[in-house]
C-alpha cells in the first residue's frame, strides 16, 4: 500500500514529494499526462506550443529550430536564498539541475522601468528617487539589515508583532512610490493588505531579497537551464533512487473513498491503495472552490526589453498603484542563454490576477513595454483553493498557481499541506541539519 499518491505531478508539489521519499515514505506518482510538469510544464518543440494555442500554420523559419524552444506555461523564478532552493538542496534534487542567474530585477514607475535598488549603494545611485528620498530609503535599508528580534537595540522602538508596516514606512517618511516598489518588488507582496499587518513578515521578506541578491549580484533570482520542466524530471530520478514509482500517461478513473476516507485511486480497472492522497484541484472539483482567474500572455520577441540594459533575462514588477489596480502585473523574460529559445529570440511572459471582464486590456501596460511583439499567446486560467483540508478524508489538495513570477507563495502552500499531512510544521533547520550530516554541505551555485 502506498503512503502517498500524487496526480498529476504538479511542479509546485515536487519538493514535498521529494521530502516524503527521502524520509522513507512509499510514494506512487500518477500523472494523466504524457509529459512532466502537468499545468506547469515546459512545452517543446515550438510546434507543440503553436498547436496548444491553436495558432494557424507552422512557426516561421525566423523562429529557428523547434527543438531550440522550451517554453514554460507558468513561469516562475527561484529566489537564490528562498524556500524552494532550500527544499531542493535538502532533497538533493540540485545534483540533476543547472541554474543560471537572472540578470536584472526592475520596477515600473509612471510608464518607465527602473532597476530595483535593494542595497545602500544602489539606493544612493538610483534614479528612481530624489536626493532626500534616497537618504531616507538608505536609512530604512540599514534599519532592515540590522533588525534583530533578539536585540532590542536594533529595533528602534519597532515591535515586530504589533507595529504595522505602514507605521514603519511612516517612521522613515517614505513616499508612496518608494512604498510601492519596496512592498511589491522587494517584499514581493501581491496587494497592499500587508501594510496594516505586523511588520515582522515584511522585514523578513526584504531581508530575503537582499540576501538572495548578495549571493550572486545581478538579481536575487535563479532559473534552471532548459526550463522548469527540468525540476520534475530531476525529482523522478531522485524518487527512483529512494524506491518511488513514477507513472506518466496514467488515466485516473476514480478516487476511491470508504467511510469518508481515501483508500485508493482507480486507474485502468486497477486500484492503487493509499493512506494519503495529494493532488491538484482539477481532480477533486467537488472539494474545491473558485478563488479567481489569472491571465498569462506568452510573447516571443526578437529584442531585449527597453530600459533593461540589454539584459538577456529579467523580471519587471508593475505595482498595483502605478496602474490603478488591486493586483500587481508581472513580466519575466528569458532567452537562449537559458537554453529555452532560439538564438536571438526572447520569451517574455506577462501575468496578473484578473479583475475585469476584459483581462487582456488589464495587461496592456506590460505589453506596451514589450513592443514590438513577434508572436503572442494568451491563456486565462481559473484559480481554485481546497474546501476539504484533508483532516478526515486524508485527501490533500494544492492551490492553483497565482500570477507571481516567483515560487515563494507556492512554497507557502507546500508547507501548509505538509502541516496538514503530518501535524507538524516544516522545519527547515532540522531538515538541513539531517541533510548536512548525510551528504555534507551542498551549494546551489555548484550546479
Amino acid at each position: 500500500m502506498c503512503r502517498f499518491s500524487l496526480y498529476p505531478v504538479d511542479l509546485g508539489l515536487i519538493p514535498l514529494l521529494c521530502i516524503m521519499s527521502v524520509k522513507g515514505k512509499k510514494v506512487l506518482h500518477m500523472d494523466r499526462n504524457s509529459y512532466y510538469g502537468a499545468e506547469s510544464a515546459s512545452i517543446t518543440p515550438l510546434e507543440d506550443l503553436y498547436k496548444r494555442f491553436n495558432l494557424p500554420g507552422e512557426p516561421p523559419e525566423s523562429m529557428g529550430k523547434g527543438r531550440d524552444w522550451n517554453v514554460d506555461l507558468i513561469p516562475k523564478f527561484l529566489m537564490a536564498n528562498g524556500q524552494l532552493v532550500r527544499m531542493l538542496l535538502i532533497t538533493q534534487v540540485t545534483r540533476y539541475l543547472e541554474f543560471k542567474v537572472i540578470e536584472g530585477s526592475y520596477v515600473y514607475k509612471k510608464g518607465k522601468i527602473y532597476k530595483v535598488p535593494s542595497t545602500e549603494t544602489e539606493a544612493l545611485a538610483s534614479s528612481l528617487m530624489g536626493l532626500f528620498e534616497k537618504r531616507r530609503f538608505r536609512k530604512f535599508l540599514v534599519f532592515v539589515a540590522n533588525f534583530d528580534e533578539n536585540d532590542p537595540r536594533t529595533m528602534e522602538g519597532v515591535d515586530p508583532k504589533t507595529t504595522t508596516m505602514r507605521d514603519v514606512y511612516k517612521k522613515f517618511d517614505l513616499s508612496q512610490d518608494v512604498i510601492d516598489f519596496t512592498g511589491h518588488s522587494l517584499a514581493l507582496y501581491r496587494t497592499d493588505e500587508y501594510l496594516d499587518q505586523p511588520c515582522k513578515d515584511a522585514i523578513e521578506r526584504i531581508k530575503l531579497y537582499s540576501e538572495s541578491l548578495a549571493r550572486y549580484g545581478k538579481s536575487p533570482y535563479l532559473y534552471p537551464l532548459y526550463g522548469l520542466g527540468e525540476l520534475p524530471q530531476g525529482f523522478a530520478r531522485l524518487s527512483a533512487i529512494y524506491g518511488g514509482t513514477y507513472m506518466l500517461n496514467k488515466p485516473i478513473e476514480e478516487i476511491v473513498v470508504e467511510n469518508g476516507k481515501v483508500v485508493g485511486v482507480k486507474s485502468e480497472g486497477e486500484i492503487a491503495r493509499c493512506k494519503q492522497l495529494i493532488c491538484d484541484p482539477s481532480y477533486i472539483k467537488d472539494r474545491v472552490t473558485k478563488v479567481g482567474q489569472v491571465i498569462r500572455a506568452i510573447c516571443i520577441l526578437s529584442h531585449t526589453i527597453a530600459g533593461t540594459s540589454d539584459n538577456n533575462s529579467c523580471q519587471i514588477i508593475i505595482p498595483q498603484n502605478q496602474v490603478n489596480r488591486k493586483h500587481d502585473i508581472y513580466v519575466c523574460m528569458i532567452s537562449s542563454t537559458h537554453n529555452v529559445a532560439a538564438k536571438g529570440k526572447y520569451i517574455a511572459i506577462v501575468s496578473t490576477t484578473v479583475e475585469t471582464n476584459d483581462p487582456e486590456s488589464e495587461i496592456k501596460p506590460a505589453l506596451d513595454l514589450l513592443q514590438p511583439i513577434e508572436q503572442k499567446m494568451v491563456n486565462i486560467s481559473e484559480q481554485f483553493g481546497p474546501t476539504d483540508m484533508g483532516n478526515e478524508s486524508q485527501i490533500f489538495i494544492s492551490r492553483s498557481y497565482d500570477a507571481t513570477t516567483h515560487f515563494e507563495t507556492t512554497c507557502d502552500d507546500i508547507k501548509d499541506i505538509y502541516r496538514r499531512m503530518t501535524g507538524s510544521d516544516f522545519d527547515f533547520a532540522e531538515m538541513e541539519r539531517k541533510q548536512k550530516d548525510t551528504f555534507g554541505d551542498v551549494d546551489a551555485a555548484d550546479n
